[in-house]
């Protein structure tokens, strides 16, 4: 049976980073899951009272750039979306670049054969701003989402921190029961409300 869930993203947060390659690499193996990629501005949701919010001044926060590219080519080249949300991914946490730069993520585009000039007419018009702000503040005010990753599946959602990362050439399987031990929880074992470690093994 198909699994449908969501999973909220930032390109800036190292465990978003995690549980997404985690589902591209379930989802190139052929996991049977029906997955929807939400947008989450980690800006925003630190914006503190008083403060103009990212979607009144976009050019003050370091991640909006490169999540918007992200959604535009989620809905408009579904096909590169894969390749390009992992390439972003690994220029942020793996090369150590720059997200606000238009520069780097129109070369991730262009890398993965994505047209950056359709790309950024959709940012510079405002309606990609525009959509992440709409599925951010969505579900915000339908699940009290407060960061990223969250995964959500009908009316329940949880934060989840995976550490670590499926590495190349690892086995899929991994992956595929990383991700579905997750979901279970999240849908099977609804009276787990918080499971947190004291402290992380090094």
């Amino acid at each position: 049976m198909t699994a449908a869930f969501a999973v909220t993203w930032d390109y800036r947060c190292p465990f978003a980073r995690n549980v997404h390659e985690h589902l591209l690499t379930g989802l190139a193996a052929g996991a049977d899951w029906q997955v929807r990629y939400l947008p989450f501005s980690l800006g925003q949701a630190h914006v503190e009272e008083g403060q103009s919010s990212v979607w009144e001044k976009p050019e003050q926060d370091s991640g909006i750039v490169a999540l918007q590219a992200g959604v535009v080519v989620r809905d408009e080249f579904p096909e590169r979306f894969p390749s390009v949300h992992r390439a972003l991914f690994e220029a942020r946490h793996d090369a150590g670049l720059r997200l606000e730069d238009r520069a780097v993520v129109e070369r991730v585009l262009a890398d993965h054969g994505v047209p950056a000039d359709a790309v950024f007419a959709r940012i510079d018009a405002g309606n990609a701003l525009e959509k992440v702000r709409s599925e951010h503040e969505d579900f915000v005010a339908s699940h009290n989402v407060w960061g990223v990753p969250t995964f959500i599946a009908a009316e329940q959602a949880v934060f989840v921190r995976l550490m670590n990362r499926p590495r190349q050439g690892a086995n899929p399987a991994a992956s595929i029961k990383v991700i579905e031990r997750v979901v279970d929880l999240l849908t099977g074992w609804t009276d787990l409300n918080e499971f947190k470690r004291t402290s992380i093994p090094r």
